[in-house]
């Protein structure tokens, strides 16, 4: 068992913690959660009541207490092996008492949640962190033109259903609400909402695609959120390559 103590739960399946300003839910029905070191390296810390489950991308717990048992499923099946990510996601349980879990993404970088209560909710392949039971996450088809010039792979993540949703960016995270139309770098896209239609397309003529660096947007329409993040692996790695040692004889 962790080091922080729970006071008596109220009711069936929740409890107040000792200290109720650390770890408050998002929403009355989602689990106890806390997010530390944002905007840079967040860490997300979900307290579990008693026997409840959490489903965690492969790889990406860090701690947790003694009781929590794991199992490991497969989820998405080929779709998902294309995706580019983990074909397998862990499913956590708090068996017999209430349970913490620390969960650290791959990326460094901003954390976000939502809980959903039957909306549709679409991630970039490499954006879901965790989710509650009730939300089930599985790969979209976004189309072999769409796909190809998004940068993002031909598959999103989409995560439907009842319960918490993590979600992670590159860099810090910012939100915006759509209320007609909006301009997105793909690269800067991590999630949005259903309903938000999207199209792919330059941002200027073919001069600018290959000179100019911006290379293709997304056009979104229509009302919803866009979360986006503040740098992207491809810009960082094209600036650390100036600093790259030069091979013998260069």
């Amino acid at each position: 068992m962790s080091g922080i103590s729970f006071d008596k739960p109220a009711e069936p399946g929740k409890w107040v913690p000792a200290n109720p300003s650390v770890f408050e839910p998002a929403h009355a029905q989602g689990y106890r959660f806390r997010i530390e070191g944002k905007p840079d390296y967040a860490f997300l810390t979900v307290q579990l009541p008693a026997d409840k489950m959490i489903k965690v991308e492969a790889s990406a717990m860090a701690t947790m207490d003694t009781h929590i048992r794991m199992k490991t499923r497969l989820k998405g099946g080929f779709s998902r092996l294309l995706s580019g990510e983990s074909i397998f996601l862990n499913e956590f349980t708090a068996q017999g008492g209430h349970g913490e879990i620390g969960i650290a993404p791959a990326a460094p970088g901003d954390l976000m949640h939502q809980y959903l209560d039957g909306q549709t909710l679409y991630l970039q392949n490499s954006a879901f962190v965790a989710c509650s039971p009730d939300v089930n996450i599985e790969t979209k088809w976004q189309g072999l033109v769409k796909g190809f010039f998004s940068g993002e792979g031909m598959f999103l993540i989409r995560a439907t259903g009842k319960g918490d949703l993590w979600f992670n960016t590159y860099g810090a995270s910012i939100e915006i609400d759509v209320s007609d139309d909006y301009v997105v770098d793909t690269n800067n896209i991590v999630a949005f909402t259903e309903g938000l239609e999207y199209t792919i397309t330059k941002v200027g003529g073919y001069k600018s695609l290959f000179f100019s660096g911006e290379g293709f947007v997304c056009r979104f329409k229509g009302q919803g959120k866009v979360w986006l993040q503040t740098r992207t692996p491809s810009a960082f790695v094209s600036w650390a390559k100036a600093f790259r040692p030069a091979k013998g004889g260069d």
